[in-house]
Protein backbone atom coordinates (compact mmCIF):
# COMPACT_ATOMS: atom_id res chain seq x y z
CA UNK A 1 0.00 0.00 0.00
CA UNK A 2 1.22 3.16 -1.00
CA UNK A 3 0.60 7.01 0.26
CA UNK A 4 1.00 9.65 -2.20
CA UNK A 5 3.11 12.73 -0.27
CA UNK A 6 -0.51 14.53 -0.58
CA UNK A 7 -2.43 11.93 0.99
CA UNK A 8 0.36 11.90 3.91
CA UNK A 9 0.15 15.63 4.21
CA UNK A 10 -3.37 15.95 4.48
CA UNK A 11 -3.34 13.10 7.27
CA UNK A 12 -1.14 14.88 8.92
CA UNK A 13 -3.31 17.97 8.59
CA UNK A 14 -6.34 16.13 9.83
CA UNK A 15 -3.88 14.13 12.78
CA UNK A 16 -3.61 17.96 14.10
CA UNK A 17 -6.84 18.92 13.76
CA UNK A 18 -8.19 16.13 15.93
CA UNK A 19 -5.32 16.87 18.08
CA UNK A 20 -6.49 20.10 18.66
CA UNK A 21 -9.58 19.31 19.32
CA UNK A 22 -8.91 16.92 21.52
CA UNK A 23 -7.47 19.18 24.28
CA UNK A 24 -9.76 21.58 24.47
CA UNK A 25 -11.92 18.85 25.79
CA UNK A 26 -9.30 18.44 28.74
CA UNK A 27 -10.08 19.67 32.19
CA UNK A 28 -6.63 20.73 32.94
CA UNK A 29 -5.57 21.42 37.24
CA UNK A 30 -5.70 24.15 38.58
CA UNK A 31 -2.35 25.74 39.65
CA UNK A 32 -2.43 25.37 43.59
CA UNK A 33 -3.46 21.91 42.84
CA UNK A 34 -0.59 20.93 40.33
CA UNK A 35 2.03 22.54 43.37
CA UNK A 36 0.74 20.01 46.41
CA UNK A 37 0.50 16.84 44.07
CA UNK A 38 3.88 17.87 43.27
CA UNK A 39 4.95 18.26 46.62
CA UNK A 40 3.20 14.92 47.20
CA UNK A 41 5.35 13.17 44.84
CA UNK A 42 8.22 14.71 45.62
CA UNK A 43 8.10 13.92 49.42
CA UNK A 44 7.38 10.22 48.31
CA UNK A 45 10.32 10.10 46.13
CA UNK A 46 12.22 11.10 49.47
CA UNK A 47 10.73 8.75 50.95
CA UNK A 48 10.92 5.78 49.35
CA UNK A 49 14.47 6.99 48.31
CA UNK A 50 15.38 7.05 52.20
CA UNK A 51 13.50 3.38 52.59
CA UNK A 52 15.84 1.93 50.13
CA UNK A 53 18.85 3.04 50.87
CA UNK A 54 18.37 1.75 54.31
CA UNK A 55 17.63 -1.88 52.68
CA UNK A 56 20.73 -1.61 50.38
CA UNK A 57 22.87 -0.70 53.54
CA UNK A 58 21.22 -3.52 55.98
CA UNK A 59 21.68 -6.44 52.71
CA UNK A 60 25.02 -4.49 51.93
CA UNK A 61 25.92 -5.65 55.53
CA UNK A 62 24.46 -8.53 55.95
CA UNK A 63 25.97 -10.51 52.78
CA UNK A 64 29.45 -9.03 54.35
CA UNK A 65 29.23 -10.40 57.49
CA UNK A 66 28.30 -13.49 55.97
CA UNK A 67 31.22 -13.50 53.13
CA UNK A 68 33.21 -12.93 56.46
CA UNK A 69 32.04 -15.70 58.55
CA UNK A 70 31.82 -18.20 56.27
CA UNK A 71 35.53 -17.10 54.50
CA UNK A 72 34.41 -16.12 51.13
CA UNK A 73 36.97 -13.89 49.33
CA UNK A 74 36.37 -12.05 46.56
Amino acid sequence: MQFAPKDWLERTKEFWRETRSELKKVSWPARAEVIATTGVVLGAVVIFGVYLYLCDLVFYRAVTYLFTRFGVTS
